[in-house]
Order: structure tokens, then sequence, then C-alpha cells
């Protein structure tokens, strides 16, 4: 490394741990610790080795920078903010203020040049994953042998928390099996944790760990010495094969004289004093939120080279375009995720024999889908011979083989999800995961992060409920459906029959966010009163398939595999000279967006005794049928046995509902 640069981007880490401190102790909260322990990393990346443009944060061969350790959001926050991207000084003061656009954790939808939402440890590292898998796939889709458009590379910070959680571990193990050659990892070996020292809670080798998962790993003792980080940087970059991890040992608050290496540091303001004392030591003047002019003009003079280089590549790019034009086709209908206009009527038209599983009807589905959406990728946590998410004409990623579009992830349901993120965050895919449903919870924060960025994820849920049978209590979901639809965002669809699971998967593509669609183990049969459009039908969330000829005595109201129920006790009701609606209510949440007028004439107006039918919990039912309203639901764990005997034991017959409500 040169004099000039060495000295330059020394500056800039310096002004990084500066505006650090400032923000942190003008808002009285957050973690300087990390900023400051990791500023001539951030310096080095931003100031040296990512390349980016700041004035197009979405340019598609950009290299990634994720902080997976997203409490030391300010160091990220002054990293974009002295390189150029759309954040201002008094955006930096604003820190963690109402509406600024620093908030206490990046947030992809607040700020310009934030990869993905960081904050749960861990997360960011599987968000990572998923980003770096999606540009394999992208290089080999697009990259031809004389033309090479996408080799940009995903970066992250990840620190001991994240280290230490079990999500790291499963995308780490695939990431070294995949060989992901576009990923390389800085571990921020600060060896602090915000309880006290790291050695108090893990003493693992996290060289001898990442070697066996078939990682490359580099360390650095001092990964404060910018000339130490530029050697092992110039390392990593050469012929690199695998992922590749940098453990980087720093100093947590380096520049605090009474607080670094501590955990009093990681997570609480130093204090006006010991603030005005590290600028004494490290040689800052008193004055907040100083940034020294030269520091400017070098992040000026390299916006000019940034843009310079975005420039060159699209030029690059459009004589791509004209020499491979369908490629280019397939590009354009990718980056715009259009769907088919006439998408409806292709659902409408696949023949699925009933009865039928909900499981097997979407495998149908998605069959069809694939050849008319490349955007469409997923897979499953190994079960897709029984989640039945496999698209058969299509080949499996593996280990150097990226032009597939089925992804094997193991069992590894919380890396799956958060991988899955980072994939749809590629803006060119549309992912799907499957999994049992009542493995949902394994993956819950992972969804709850995916719908706060609002990314187009679809989650394919089997073995909905008790009635999946033999596998018994550990196996059947039974307060799954009320948490699922718990999280603001996600979109918790639970069709009844096979017409319904073909609207359900055109309601999931055309909502521009996570969709759970849950569907059944066991056969269901066609039911004549789903068949409308999806304007109609799924689409509304919830509808009347079977209309009252008269004023009602009872509405009965289910989702997925217990709509059939309803029916049947709606025709056994009329035998004993009792009226009763019946309704479908796959979506809550597309029901709860219609007009006034639609809801009430589902559910408005005396329509007698109000009945919810479904094998889950009855929490949030009573919003529908009234706290007078009888919710036939589960009120203990299930069972292992036939699914009929299950029905028989937990009063999911007609002749036990009937004795519930007359």
């Amino acid at each position: 490394m040169d004099k000039e640069l060495k000295d330059i981007l020394g500056k800039v880490a310096l002004t990084i741990r500066g505006l650090s401190m400032d923000a942190v102790q003008k808002a009285d909260s957050g973690h300087p610790g990390l900023p400051m322990g990791c500023a001539e990393i951030g310096a080095y990346l931003y100031g040296h080795q990512l390349r980016y443009n700041p004035k197009d944060s979405k340019w598609l061969n950009r290299d990634h920078f994720i902080l997976s350790a997203g409490h030391g959001s300010m160091l990220l926050y002054s990293c974009l903010y002295l390189s150029g991207y759309k954040l201002t000084l008094d955006d930096i003061k604003n820190f963690r203020q109402l509406h600024s656009k620093t908030p206490g954790h990046p947030e992809s939808e607040m700020t310009d040049g934030v990869e993905t939402t960081t904050g749960p440890l861990g997360q960011g590292m599987g968000n990572a994953v998923g980003q770096a898998l999606a540009l394999k796939m992208l290089a080999a889709r697009f990259n031809t042998p004389s033309e090479t458009i996408i080799d940009n590379k995903v970066y992250v910070i990840m620190g001991d928390g994240c280290m230490m959680e079990g999500i790291t571990s499963e995308v780490s193990s695939l990431a070294g099996h995949l060989r992901l050659d576009n990923l390389i990892v800085i571990y921020d070996a600060n060896h602090i944790t915000l309880d006290g020292p790291l050695a108090e809670s893990a003493s693992e080798d996290t060289k001898k760990r990442y070697e066996a998962y078939g990682w490359d790993v580099y360390v650095v003792e001092d990964a404060n010495d910018l000339e130490a980080l530029d050697r092992v940087f110039n390392e990593v970059k050469k012929n690199q094969e695998r992922p590749r991890m940098i453990i980087a040992h720093t100093v947590i608050g380096k520049g605090s004289p009474n607080k670094a290496g501590t955990f009093k540091v990681h997570g609480s303001p130093l204090g006006p004093e010991e603030v005005k004392a590290s600028k004494e030591a490290l040689g800052l003047p008193e004055e907040p939120f100083y940034v020294p002019n030269e520091v400017h003009e070098f992040f000026k003079k390299k916006l000019e080279k940034d843009i310079a280089t975005e420039k060159e590549w699209q030029q690059k790019f459009e004589s791509w375009k004209k020499n491979n034009p369908e490629k280019a086709k397939d590009y354009e209908k990718m980056i715009k995720l259009q769907i088919p206009a006439d998408l409806e009527e292709t659902l409408k038209k696949i023949e699925i024999k009933a009865p039928v599983a909900g499981r097997k009807a979407s495998q149908d589905v998605l069959n069809v889908l694939a050849d008319q959406l490349p955007y469409l990728v997923g897979g499953s946590a190994d079960l897709s011979v029984s989640d039945l998410t496999f698209m058969k004409k299509y080949p499996v990623i593996s280990p150097g083989h990226f032009e597939g579009r089925n992804i094997k992830f193991g069992v590894r349901e919380f890396g799956m999800a958060a991988m899955a993120t980072g994939i749809a965050e590629s803006d060119l895919f549309i992912p799907f995961v499957g999994t049992f449903l009542t493995f949902s919870d394994y993956m819950r924060n992972a969804i709850r992060l995916c719908a706060l960025m609002e990314q187009h994820v679809i989650y394919q849920f089997t073995h909905d409920s008790i009635f999946l049978g033999e596998d018994g209590p550990t196996h059947q979901p039974i307060e799954h459906f009320a948490a699922l639809r718990a999280i603001i965002g996600l979109q918790v669809i639970r069709p009844a029959d096979a017409w319904e699971v073909k609207m359900s998967w055109l309601a999931a593509l055309k909502y521009y966010g996570p969709t759970a669609l849950i569907l059944s183990r066991q056969n269901l049969p066609d039911l004549e009163g789903t068949h409308v459009s999806y304007a109609e039908g799924v689409g509304r969330g919830a509808y009347i398939i079977r209309k009252e000829k008269r004023k009602p005595d009872y509405l009965l109201v289910a989702t997925g595999s217990e709509v059939s129920l309803a029916m049947d006790v709606a025709h056994a009701l009329e035998k004993q000279g009792k009226e009763a609606r019946v309704v479908s209510m796959p979506c809550w949440e597309l029901f709860d967006q219609q007009s006034d007028d639609y809801r009430r004439s589902v559910f408005g107006g005396d329509l007698g005794k109000r009945v919810s039918i479904e094998a889950g919990v009855e929490l949030g039912w009573h919003k529908y049928i009234g706290m007078d309203g009888i919710a036939i639901c589960m009120k203990s764990y299930g069972a292992s046995a036939p699914y009929k005997d299950l029905a028989k034991e937990f009063g999911f017959t007609v002749e036990a509902i009937m004795e519930r409500i007359l």
C-alpha cells in the first residue's frame, strides 16, 4: 500500500470514529464499540476495495456490503455518507431519531446503500449467502464465454454475536458446500460480547470450524493496521474458488482511553468526558461531526472513478444485449418480474383430478409456473419429495453448476428463510421455499424481517394440521395459523381445494411482499362454490361459496380442509330444516383490505349463529364471528393416529359439530 493511500484511509478511519462517537452521544443511545473498532475495515472497504457507484446504488454489478452485526450501524452510515450515497450530515446527526434515514439498526427500505435490514444477529449472514447464491445463478444465466457482465462479490462484517447464532452455522455450511467463490466474510474478532469477555461463553477454534465447512480462512492479527489489512485483502482477491473468511482481530472501541477493549463500550454512549478524551487521544478536533476537507476531496475524486467504472460496464452491457438477444429478453422479463396478462386463464386450465392433497395441487401449479416465469426459483429444507416443491424440468443447483432452479437447502429451515430473502433482494428472482408448517417456528424471525423489508418470498408450508396423521403432535401444527397471521405484512393463505390453490399462487405472485401458502397432506374434494374468478374468490380473501335460500340460522366460515367439512355441516343442517351460509376464508389479510361494503356483504347483518371451523387455535376468529360465536378449534395438541380417527377425537366431524352448535 502506498503512503498516500494509507494516509488518507487513516484519516477516513479517524473520521468514522469521530462521527460514530458523536452520533451515538447526541442520540444518547447506540453502539460505538464496533464502529470505532472496525473503522479501518470500513475505510478500506469503501475507500479502496469495494466496486460501487453511490449515485446508482442498485447497479447490477456492484459489490454488496452487508453489516450482519447491525448494531454497529454507525460504521455503515459513516461510510455511506462519506462515499456519497443519499445521506447527509444532518442524517448522521439524526441517528436513531423518529423517521430519520439512520435508524438504530440498518433498514434497507429506509436508507440508500443498505443492502439488507440487519440487527437480529446472524441473519445478515443468511441474507448475504442468499445474495451471493443469487449472483452465481445470474452469472450462470447471463455470462457467456466471451462476455462477463456479472462478476461482483458479497462482503460481510459479522461479529462474535453473529458467530454464536445457529443460523450462521447453517448458512456457512451450505455456502461452503456450494463453493460460493463470490463471498468474503470479515469476522470482527474483538473478543468482547455485550455481557463481558467472549471467553466466558465461547472458546472454539473458529478457523478450524470454517475450514471444516470448506472455506479458505485468513487471519489479521491487527486489523486496525491498514497495511496488514491490505496484505490480506490482496491475498483474498487471488484465485478465489470458495467462500473466504478473514478473521480480523480488532480492539472494540479503539481510541477510547478508558473503555476500549471492554464490554462497557459495546452498547452505550461513551459519555461527554470520554468523547473528549478519545478525541484528544486520536488527535481529532473537539468540534462535533468533524469531517476534514481531505476526506471529502478523496471521496469526491473517487466518485468520479466510481461513475466511470459503471459507465464502462454499461457500455459492455449494451454490447452484450446486442450479441445475446435471447438472454437479453430473459433479463428484461426478470428485471420487471412481470406476471403474464393471461396467467389466471393459464392456471384455470391446469387439469388437477380431485380428490387431491393441497401439496400435490400446488406441485402441479408450480411446474406450470416454472415454464411461465423464468424468475421463479426455490427449494426445500430436505423435504422436496414430501412438500412437493421440486420443479421437474429444471436441474438442482450444485457446486460449480448454478444454472439450475432447484435449491436443496438441507435441514436448515432458519438459514433457508434468510437466504430466500437474500435471493429476493437481487430484484431479479422470486424465491419460494418449502417445509412442514410446524417448522415455520424455526423460520419465524427471518419471515418477520422479510415482511419488514417487503421482500417477495413465497413460503410453501405443507402438512398443515392434525390431519397429517400418524406423525403425531410433534409434527402437527396447532398455533401456527395464528402465529403467522400475527406477522404484519405477511399474507397467509390456506386454500380449500385445488382451484383455490391455483388462485392462491396467483395471489402470492401479485403481492409484493411475503406469502405463506398453507397446504394439506391429505386429499381434499373439489368444491363447486370455489370455481369463480380470482377477483370474485381468493382475491377477496373471503367469499360466499354456499348462499342461503332464506334468512340463515347459521353462518359457517372455514379455511383449508375444513371448508368441505363446513359444507357437509350445512347440508346436515338443511336436513333438519336449518339454513346456513358457508364462507371460505382462505386469507384474512386480503379480506381485511376489501371495502366496507364488501366485508358487510359477507359477514354483516343478522346471519344467525356464527361458527368458525379451523383445525387450529381459536385466536383471532372472534373478530369475525363475534364474542358469542362458536369456534370449532383445537384446544390441545394432537395425537398420533390415522386422520379419520383424529377427526373424531378432536370434534372435526359433522356429528360433533352439529351437537356443538344446535
